[in-house]
């Protein structure tokens, strides 16, 4: 089953087709309706049952030609569909269904020419109109499941308001440039991702971020497109095109995931391509034992139609599609961005998750709560204010807290030259021609032969280290609130049998009082980038299934060597290419929920895959008329309902995935 991708309001193509697909099926269902009753009224079987007898002269080419309509343009699409499937090499339900009424329909009309037997014209209709009611009840079903995302591609507006001086005009939201300055009114979705240039007002992100409290934003802040915008009017300016947008890249991941194939949808894809084998072997089968046991020919073709028709493996193909169309666009939804479906499906396979502390254990805001010198030659003053000017070219939490300590003191910035960062360790740059450095414990302990001392770092504190030509001018020390939602989500962990460990490269006292805080079952301090990685492969080699959350950038090894990589606190940043999953929000009750949802989504699989293929232990034998001398014999339309009903089943089982 290959779902048909959305495209962004204006260019909905391929919703339009899907969409008329259904109203072709619920057409071409009311139109057999309609034939399918003169059909059975002209049936001699049908009129032996109800104890009547109608006919006319001619009467039996009237009930050819209209079975002949039913035939050709009620059983179109599976005709379509078997010559589609025989070109592509890859026979399947269509392939069955389309030969079940073909056989079904040859022989009956080879019983109006000559040929001795008795037609059922009217199991072929009631079997074709089964078919066309199941299929357009199971194609709403896949919109059904696909809403989500549909919903998604409706938050981008179709219009913007661009302001050009005091003129303001209304153009297409495709139309907008980067810095082209746009109005969003109250109560209006936001047209591009921007920053506000003027104006504040509270925005509504949870169809985005999964964030159910409005966020408030003022000036400088960031604003994402599609969000909803509240009582005030803010103006922003645009930072790129609509195609490079946040809320397009999330609707391009996530028709990316529900076209990829897990191991789950290989192994249902090839159960189904064995089920098409089965039905067909047994449908022959079955036609072969009961004719040869000397049943007439109208009986024997009976029960190898039912047979096929059963054994249709569209069930078991719509299994993993169905859920895969409901999770990954409900995920976004909730801020969970699936890249990698089997990633998301070994979720339930961790037994220990490994947090990054800053920004996700952490609130990630830090506050300077002492700064001092530890050299002569710089005041306490110039210790921040040199750290000050070179942190401000970083966006990490810690230079924003120092950022922020240097503008309450309204301490005036130097200029700095030849900016560096250096990845996991800190940052360079020269400042009055001095050589300045803001660097972590683990990077002077790596530099100098001396350790950190313990007692300069307070419990939950972070220091960093302000190096001048290469002598350590002062230090910083800032502290880091604990999330109110880790405690809960550690607690949950733990609940689950979940080991919860972290890796930080913050010191070891900060660490151990976070981790001990938390009731964390261990922690890893003072650890560098490529050090991670190496923790990530000693747990592995201890037979712990590890999941890894991180920022995706400086943490990159550690992802791609984890089980299961998880993006966090990457907000518009979706590109994290080493991450299998990435959340918007850096908030630690999400990692948790994503553990649990993919644990959902895969006990929806298997439930799908075990109704879809148990049926037909029980519906099969009954169709090949092992009961036949106990009175039990199902007929074609009797198949076709319950391999409807396993459709329907399965779809509906499919669409009650929630995420908690």
């Amino acid at each position: 089953m290959t779902f048909v991708p959305l495209t962004k309001p204006g260019a909905h193509n391929g919703h339009e087709n899907h969409s008329s697909g259904i109203a072709d099926f619920k057409k071409r269902f009311y139109v057999v309706l309609i034939l399918t009753i003169p059909i059975m009224l002209l049936s001699e079987m049908i009129q032996h049952w109800l104890n009547i007898h109608f006919s006319f002269p001619g009467s039996g080419y009237v009930l050819l030609i209209l079975s002949s309509i039913v035939f050709f343009y009620g059983g179109w699409p599976f005709l379509k569909g078997l010559v589609g499937e025989m070109k592509a090499k890859n026979p399947g339900m269509m392939t069955l269904v389309a030969f079940a009424i073909s056989v079904a329909y040859i022989y009956s009309v080879a019983t109006v020419l000559g040929l001795k037997g008795m037609d059922f014209f009217w199991e072929l209709a009631t079997l074709i109109l089964i078919m066309l009611l199941g299929h357009w009840i199971e194609m709403k079903s896949v919109a059904g499941a696909s809403r989500e995302l549909e919903l998604l591609v409706q938050l981008m507006p179709d219009d913007a308001h661009l302001v050009n001086g005091e003129k303001i005009t209304d153009v297409k939201t495709e139309t907008l440039k980067e810095k082209d300055i746009i109005l969003i009114r109250p109560g209006e979705k936001v047209a591009a991702d921007g920053i506000i240039v003027d104006g504040g007002s509270y925005l509504n992100e949870s169809m985005l971020t999964g964030e159910s409290k409005p966020v408030e934003k003022t000036k400088g802040d960031k604003v994402i497109a599609g969000s909803i915008n509240g009582n005030g009017a803010i103006r922003i300016s645009v930072l790129h095109g609509t195609k490079d947008s946040y809320l397009s890249q999330v609707i391009k991941l996530v028709q990316d995931a529900q076209k990829s194939k897990s191991k789950t949808q290989l192994i249902a894809d090839r159960a189904a391509r064995w089920l098409t084998l089965i039905a067909i072997v047994a449908g022959i089968t079955t036609f072969l034992v009961w004719y040869l046991s000397g049943k007439d020919l109208a009986f024997s073709i009976e029960r190898m139609v039912t047979v096929i028709v059963i054994c249709c493996p569209h069930a078991l193909g719509l299994a993993v599609p169905l859920v895969v169309a409901k999770s990954t666009a409900l995920s976004a939804k909730h801020g969970l961005l699936i890249k990698n479906r089997t990633a998301f499906e070994n979720a339930r396979k961790i037994t220990t998750l490994v947090f990054d502390k800053t920004g996700t254990l952490t609130v990630g805001k830090f506050q300077v709560v002492r700064y001092v010198t530890h050299n002569d030659k710089y005041t306490q003053e110039q210790v921040l204010q040199y750290a000050a000017a070179l942190e401000q070219n970083s966006e990490h939490p810690i230079a924003t807290g120092i950022t922020a300590k240097a503008k309450e003191l309204n301490l005036k910035l130097p200029e700095v030259v030849g900016f560096e960062a250096i990845t996991g360790k800190g940052i360079a740059g020269i400042i009055d021609k001095k050589d300045v450095m803001v660097v972590s414990p683990g990077y002077l302990k790596e530099k100098y032969a001396f350790l950190t001392k313990d007692d300069m770092v307070k419990a939950e504190e972070t220091l960093v280290f302000v190096l001048i030509d290469d002598d350590i001018a002062g230090s910083i020390a800032l502290a880091d609130e604990i999330r109110p939602e880790s405690f809960e989500a550690i607690k949950t962990l733990h609940q689950n049998n979940i080991k919860s460990i972290l890796l930080t490269g913050d010191n070891a006292t900060v660490a151990k009082g976070v981790s001990e805080r938390l009731g964390m079952d261990s922690f890893f301090a003072e650890v560098l980038p490529h050090q991670k990685l190496e923790k990530i492969k000693e747990l592995q080699d201890k037979g712990e299934f590890v999941a890894m959350t991180g920022d995706g950038v400086n943490d990159a090894p550690a992802l791609a060597q984890a089980n299961v990589g998880i993006a966090v606190g990457s907000g518009s940043d979706i590109a994290a290419e080493t991450a299998g999953i990435v959340l918007v929000n850096s908030n630690p009750k999400d990692v948790v929920s994503l553990i649990q949802f993919g644990k959902a989504t895969y006990r929806k699989m298997i439930q799908n895959l075990i109704w879809a293929t148990g049926y037909n232990v029980v519906a099969l034998p009954l169709a090949a008329g092992v009961l036949y001398k106990m009175g039990i014999l199902l007929s074609p339309a009797a198949g076709a309902v319950l391999m409807s009903v396993s459709t329907v089943v399965v779809a509906i089982n499919a669409s009650m995935l929630k995420v908690k």
